[in-house]
This record gives C-alpha cells, sequence and structure tokens, in this order.
C-alpha cells in the first residue's frame, strides 16, 4: 500500500505542478482583465440578483436560478472548507491562506465564466431535463468532441473517487467517532440510507435539499467561527499579519509544525483553494445549467457569488481561526485540527467540537449529493439517458465503502482526478473569451438603456 501512496504522490506533484497552477490562475487572472474587473465592481449586483425575485423564472430550466446556486453550493461547501484549510495550512503554514484568497479572488471571474457558458450551450435530454456544463460547451462552443468525452470521463471520476464520495464519508464517519463514538460502519449506513433518499428524484429532489440545508449551514459555520474570533479578539490582529508574512516568507517550525517554503504554501493554498471552491474545475456550471434563467450573464453573475461565499467567507473563517487559537502548530491535522482550534478557543470545549461536527455533517452530506447530481450530468453526456441508474447504485455503493478507506490515499486521489478534470474546462474557457466578452458587453449595454 505504501508503494502505491508514493506512486499517486508523485503523479499527484507532477498534475499538481506549476503549470496547472499557472494555467488555473492565469485563466483567472486572464478573464478578470477582459472583464474589466467584473467581480469586485459586479459583485453587488451579483449579490443583489441572488436574493432578488428571478424575473427569468419563465425561462427554460429546471429549478430556479437560486436553487441551481444552492446545488452548486451543496457540491463546493464541504470537506474543503474545514479539512482542506487545515490540511493547507498545516503542509504550507498560515500562508496557503493567503494564497486561497488569491486564487479566490480570480477564480471568481472563471466561476462567472462557466456559468455564462452553461447557460449558453445548455440542451435538454431524452428525459426532458436539461443538460449543460463544460462537456456541453467544449463540443457545441469549442466543437471538440473527444476533449468534451474527457472532460466528462474526468468528471464521473471525481464524483466517484474524488470529491463526491470519499473524503466525504470519511470526514463524516470519521467526525461522528473521534465527537461521539458512534461506530463507523452505522454513521456509514446512515449516510448511505440518506444519500439514496436524496438523490433518487433526480435534481429537482437535490435542489430541494440543498435549498434548505445550504443557507443553514453556512450561516451556523460563519456564527460559530465569529464566536471563536469574539473571544480572541486580541489575537486576531497579529493572525492576519502572519497570514500575510508567510506568504511571501518561508514559514519557520513552531510546536508540531515542521516549517514551509514560499512555494509549499503557495501550491497548497492554491490546490485546496481549487478543491474547496471549484472555480475552473468545471462542476458548478453543471448545476448552473439546469437554472429557469433566460439570461447566460445574469446566471454567470450568481454563480460567481459561489466562489465568494465558499473561500472569501467560509474559509477566511475557518483560516483565522485555526491561526489565532495556533491550533495550526499543534500536533493535530485536518478535522482533528479544526476541532481542536474550536474546542481550546471557545470557553465550552463541548460547544466548539459540536460546531466543527456538525459543520463537517452537513457540509459533506451536500457536497456528497451535489457531486452526484454532476457525475449524473456526466454519465448522461457519454452514455444517454440508460446510463444514469446504473450510474447512481454505483455511487452509492463507493459512499457505503468510502469510509473504510485510507485518508491518505482519499485525499491524492482526489487531488489527481481534480487536476485531469479541470485542465480541458480550462482550455475552453480561454478558447471561448471572446463569446464571454461579447455577452458580457451585450448584457451590459442593454442594461445601460
Amino acid at each position: 500500500m505504501n508503494q502505491i501512496i508514493q506512486l499517486l504522490d508523485k503523479i499527484d506533484s507532477f498534475v499538481w505542478g506549476p503549470p496547472l497552477l499557472i494555467l488555473l490562475v492565469g485563466t483567472g487572472v486572464y478573464l478578470t482583465v477582459r472583464l474589466g474587473v467584473l467581480q469586485v465592481f459586479r459583485l453587488p449586483l451579483a449579490l443583489k440578483l441572488l436574493f432578488a425575485r428571478d424575473d427569468d423564472s419563465k425561462g427554460e430550466g429546471d429549478v430556479s436560478s437560486f436553487a441551481a446556486l444552492c446545488t452548486a453550493l451543496a457540491a463546493t461547501i464541504g470537506t474543503g472548507n474545514i479539512v482542506g484549510v487545515a490540511t493547507a495550512i498545516k503542509m504550507g503554514g498560515p500562508g496557503a491562506m493567503f494564497w486561497m484568497w488569491i486564487a479566490a479572488f480570480f477564480g471568481m471571474a472563471t466561476k462567472y465564466a462557466e456559468g455564462l457558458l452553461a447557460v449558453k450551450y445548455r440542451k435538454i435530454d431524452q428525459n426532458g431535463q436539461m443538460s449543460g456544463g463544460p462537456m456541453y460547451y467544449i463540443e457545441r462552443g469549442l466543437g471538440i468532441k473527444w476533449m468534451a468525452k474527457a472532460f466528462a470521463f474526468f468528471g464521473i471520476g471525481v464524483a466517484c473517487f474524488g470529491i463526491g464520495t470519499f473524503p466525504q464519508v470519511n470526514a463524516i464517519t470519521q467526525g461522528m467517532k473521534v465527537a461521539y463514538n458512534i461506530p463507523i460502519w452505522i454513521t456509514a449506513g446512515i449516510v448511505t440510507l440518506l444519500v439514496f433518499l436524496s438523490i433518487i428524484g433526480g435534481i429537482k429532489s437535490i435542489s430541494r435539499v440543498a435549498e434548505f440545508t445550504v443557507p443553514f449551514m453556512a450561516v451556523f459555520y460563519v456564527l460559530g467561527s465569529v464566536l471563536v474570533l469574539v473571544f480572541n479578539a486580541s489575537e486576531v490582529p497579529g493572525a492576519i499579519s502572519l497570514i500575510f508574512k508567510s506568504a511571501f516568507t518561508p514559514a519557520a517550525a513552531a510546536g508540531g509544525f515542521v516549517g514551509a517554503t514560499v512555494m509549499q504554501a503557495m501550491r497548497n493554498g492554491v490546490a485546496r483553494g481549487v478543491f474547496s471552491n471549484e472555480s475552473g474545475l468545471g462542476s458548478a456550471p453543471i448545476a448552473a445549467a439546469a437554472a429557469k434563467t433566460k439570461s447566460c450573464v445574469r446566471q454567470g453573475l450568481i454563480s460567481m457569488t459561489g466562489t465568494f461565499i465558499d473561500t472569501i467567507i467560509i474559509c477566511t473563517m475557518t483560516g483565522l481561526v485555526l491561526v489565532t487559537t495556533g491550533a495550526w502548530s499543534s500536533d493535530t491535522a485536518g478535522a482533528a485540527m479544526t476541532s481542536y482550534a474550536f474546542s481550546t478557543g471557545l470557553p465550552s470545549a463541548a460547544v466548539g467540537e459540536f460546531i466543527v461536527t456538525i459543520g463537517l455533517l452537513f457540509f459533506s452530506f451536500t457536497t456528497i449529493i451535489g457531486w452526484n447530481y454532476y457525475g449524473e450530468r456526466c454519465t448522461e453526456y457519454l452514455f444517454g439517458v440508460k446510463g444514469i441508474k446504473p450510474y447512481r447504485y454505483l455511487f452509492i455503493a463507493l459512499v457505503a465503502i468510502g469510509a473504510f478507506l485510507k485518508l491518505d490515499l482519499i485525499w491524492i486521489l482526489a487531488d489527481i482526478v481534480n487536476a485531469l478534470m479541470a485542465i480541458p474546462n480550462l482550455i475552453a474557457l480561454l478558447g471561448l473569451s471572446g463569446v464571454i466578452i461579447a455577452e458580457t458587453k451585450a448584457f451590459f449595454k442593454e442594461a445601460a438603456k
């Protein structure tokens, strides 16, 4: 097993090397410049559209724009926000948090472009459901069908062997074992049953669960984080200073932390940032394509808020709690590190542990059902609607066994398939950048009349 992990670790280091990091961030930088820093100047409008009544609700689609965003956020807000941030800071030091912010800032432009193209190139499948995402804008926009098929294949890989199953189930079962000593097999059985009940009705069933749970879980976790920061207010300025300092200078060894170079901070921050907010990965546009809307730009703006909520708000809360409480330099790692931070940062250790455990439970569960939908749409693209049922049964089986796999292997597999999914999507975004710019200009020109 150790030899397999070492081999996969080498593959992981190769695919997540400088070329992909440059492509990920570079695509965001390029789109940011071409779109006139849209993620700053149009963010107020995007947030307004998010909470406004949908005037485009008579447009084609399966669910409301808000429900589509909640479905995307359900898949996006997961272990990356709790375990991923802790892993990034443990391996790259506090400076990794800064690079997560950088990746998220430029990732907002990427996420906007993905949402726009998803609606523009979507189509209706044989079951009458809306299908869209990178596989469709690669085929219908770029005209490169083999690359579209490659994306769909890698998308199924991420759903089944990456973000969608193993890391999430493992986080839930381990969290319940550590916090409440519930046997792993019991938690795994309950999660599997709940996933089955949630996904069996397709996008409408999944979006109903997401609309209820996503706002609740986000507000619950952020308020818990704010509470920790209030109790440790005197440490917050120093924590922020350390994050910025460590982003550009090597982080020295401290406590259980062995030290990290600037490149380690950058690599871990960007990689975990992408794992968390999925900008450039090509997943969120699959959910965006299901939105009832007549405007691709409008949905692009709403999609953009997903990265803002996931990383700029929720991941930042986790990062600040970890650095402020000093948990980042403890001997703990992953979810245990975040749990330790909340437990020591609040007067009651039990309350801190409860916040992390419940947050992880909801974050991970919704990610599972969101990614099931992404994999389902990729399966439908490759094999038609006849492939949906077999895929669902396979997905549920993988959820059931995910709790019993080794954590190191899980994270490495997740990283590798994430990278393979991102590459064709990023190529498509660059290739269709002219379409993105033209649609954006036309929308705001019309709005200005």
